[in-house]
């Protein structure tokens, strides 16, 4: 049931961003819309923040991040809610959605990077080539949303992975002898 309530308000809210910026949005508008008490919203987000975070988590947390067509999908399904995300990426406050998507992916990223070296203890060079790797691709992924109507998603993952660093891009990528 929470998980429903959580939905229905993610959607309201898509709803109102597909209209009007979050700076615009108030608490009391996002409940009138989804017909729930504050109470309701504030039992199960801290803020119309972390409501946004929420719905793009929600978006992405089963993507396979190293997988062109799911990555790509993943891409697609932000472009088809392009007024939804335009409006999050205007958005400038210290409770911006850029910080949250750069946090989540950094970390899914790193605990790739992990579980492919098969360590906890990645190297210094490592961690800021992920870093580095996120800002550009969560930035790309921002550009193609909102300005690119032409190149296919695909296109996009395949070029945002030959542009990591050949450390990392061996990392993710590579074969062990039996070819898998």
């Amino acid at each position: 049931m929470a998980e429903r309530t959580k939905l229905w308000i993610a959607d309201r809210m898509k709803d109102l961003m597909s209209r009007k910026s979050i700076d615009k949005i108030h608490i009391t508008e996002i409940c009138r819309e989804a017909e729930i008490e504050r109470s309701t919203f504030y039992y199960h987000f801290q803020d119309k923040y972390d409501l946004v975070a929420w719905i793009f988590f929600q978006s992405t947390h089963k993507t396979d991040l190293l997988d062109v067509q799911s990555a790509a999908e993943d891409l697609r399904r932000m472009k088809k809610d392009i007024r939804f995300y335009k409006h999050a990426y205007e958005d400038t406050s210290q409770n911006a959605l850029w910080p949250y998507m750069l946090k989540y992916f950094t970390d899914k990223y790193t605990e790739l990077a992990r579980e492919k070296a098969n360590t906890e203890d990645l190297d210094e060079q490592t961690l800021f080539s992920i870093r580095l790797y996120c800002y550009g691709a969560v930035g790309m992924a921002k550009e193609w949303i909102l300005q690119d109507s032409v190149t296919p998603a695909e296109t996009i993952i395949r070029m945002m992975f030959r542009s990591m660093s050949e450390q990392l891009y061996q990392l993710y990528f590579r074969t062990d002898e039996s070819g898998q």
